[in-house]
């Protein structure tokens, strides 16, 4: 299905090189925007970009490690020097370790919360002027169930940079209107390169016989509410967090 308002579009879209970032970006791409694949392994970030453009695409790759606010300037300012426009913000950046809180140091939790909570912030606040000044702009963040609840991988620091992150999203979308619209989607457990590194076969299964759906979620399908909430069919809805995770949390 062709969505309203994303073909010509210019997209940024952080973690872009697997997992849901990979099939956002690749979806965008395929709704006719023009996606810059943004991921701290620029290997693939390149990889991705390079397939989109073989099956007609547009793309570009940069490397971006969005705890560094000067480099997420840079990737902003080369993108709006080159396309003269920045509409679609995507923050899919985060990172997961399944530690408990008593083997928990101040330096992984640092960690996590530098990349998950406060590089949702540097690049938000990056495009912000820009989707200001250009009078529309979409930024869509990939929060958790986590966020609402508690994650069945990740750690507290998970959990709280999840948080954290609809509640970034609400005020970013306070302050953006009417210009700019903001919201986040909570995924539940998807079947990504994270939740099978962190996750035992028997934790995953054992999910999955919770869930009403009783599966497990995929990256596509996360991707296509994403491209819905940029999309001009989603123009009534911001500063909300939706959920995408089988039923998860009304159980």
């Amino acid at each position: 299905m062709q969505l309203d308002g994303i073909k010509g579009r210019v997209a940024m879209v952080t973690g872009g090189g697997r997992g849901i970032g990979r099939a956002v970006a690749e979806l965008l791409a395929q709704q006719g925007a023009i996606v810059a694949v943004c991921d701290v392994a620029e290997e693939n970030a390149e990889a991705v970009a390079k397939g989109i453009k073989e099956n007609g695409g547009q793309a570009c790759a940069y490397k971006l490690d969005v705890r560094d606010y000067e480099a997420v300037n840079g990737v902003v300012a080369d993108l709006q020097s080159r396309y003269g426009k920045i509409d679609f913000l995507v923050n899919n950046a985060g990172i997961l370790y399944p530690t408990c809180i008593k083997e928990l140091t101040p330096a992984e939790w640092q960690e996590v919360i530098d990349v998950n909570l406060t590089g949702v912030f540097h690049c938000s606040l990056a495009v912000f002027p820009i989707m200001k000044r250009q009078g529309d702009g979409r930024i869509v963040n990939i929060s958790s169930s986590a966020g609402r609840s508690t994650s069945d991988l990740g750690g507290v620091h998970y959990t709280a940079s999840k948080a954290g992150v609809l509640g970034l999203t609400r005020h970013f979308a306070k302050e953006g209107g009417p210009e700019i619209r903001v919201n986040a989607v909570c995924p539940g457990l998807i079947e990504t390169p994270m939740s099978a590194r962190f996750g035992t076969p028997e934790r995953l299964e054992e999910v999955r016989r919770r869930l009403p759906l009783k599966r497990l979620g995929k990256p596509e399908e996360v991707a296509a509410l994403v491209a819905f909430l940029l999309s001009d069919n989603a123009s009534y809805i911001t500063g909300e967090s939706i959920e995408i995770d089988g039923g998860e949390l009304m159980i």
